[in-house]
Formats: structure tokens, sequence, C-alpha cells
């Protein structure tokens, strides 16, 4: 669901996934952000071994007096099998405790936090 109050930018939330929200500058990089922020999430869930909830119905979304002003928008996911491999590696014990922190604040798990950084600098990175 994308919302705007005046003098901010388009907020995103997802009626399955209480908790999980992002925002943008304009409605594309809304859009954007949120097939981010949901895959980062259904990543995590599947990391950790958790169901994947069943998806609510437009119509049950949208008479939800708290959807009035909203807009509900399809988010596409890109389906990729992945295997999932377990490593060991070495973190300063303030940075993991920083991480931790941060995984908590956002409801995303350690290994959810690593791999989207990871991918962030990948991406982010120069050609």
């Amino acid at each position: 669901m994308i919302h705007k109050q005046a003098g901010s930018d388009f907020g995103v939330s997802f009626p399955d996934f209480p908790g999980v929200v992002t925002a943008g500058t304009s409605l594309d990089d809304a859009r954007a952000m949120a097939e981010e922020a949901l895959a980062f999430h259904l990543e995590g869930l599947v990391e950790n071994g958790e169901a994947i909830p069943e998806s609510s119905s437009l119509e049950d979304v949208m008479s939800d007096k708290d959807n009035l002003n909203r807009v509900a928008v399809l988010v596409a996911l890109k389906a990729e099998a992945k295997k999932v491999v377990r490593v060991n590696v070495t973190i300063p014990e303030d940075v993991l405790n920083q991480i931790d922190q941060y995984a908590e604040r956002h409801g995303c798990s350690r290994s959810g936090f690593l791999i989207a950084a990871a991918k962030k600098a990948i991406r982010d990175e120069p050609a």
C-alpha cells in the first residue's frame, strides 16, 4: 500500500507483513523500494525457515478503513531458486552487536541483513 502525507515521501506498507515498511521520493521510487523491501523480508523468512503467509485478497485489503486513502500496488518479485549455504565469518563483536541491533529494529535476521548489505555493495559498485 502506498500512502502520502503532506510534506513527506511516499510511504509503503504491506498488509500481509506488518512492520515491513519503506518509502520513496516518487511513486516509481516507492514501488522500486517496495520490491526491494519485500524481497529482503521474504529472503529472511526463507532463511529462518519461517512460513510465508498467504496473500490477502485485494477486496479484503481495500475494505480495511485504514486503507481508504492508500493505493494498492502489486509488487513483482523475481522467483529465484536459491541454495542457502552456511558460512562462518569473523566479525568484531561491536560490529556484530550493531548488525544485530539494526536487524532487530528493521524486523530482519542477521543473515538477511548481511545478504542485503552485500547485494547493495555489489549493486552500487561502479562498473
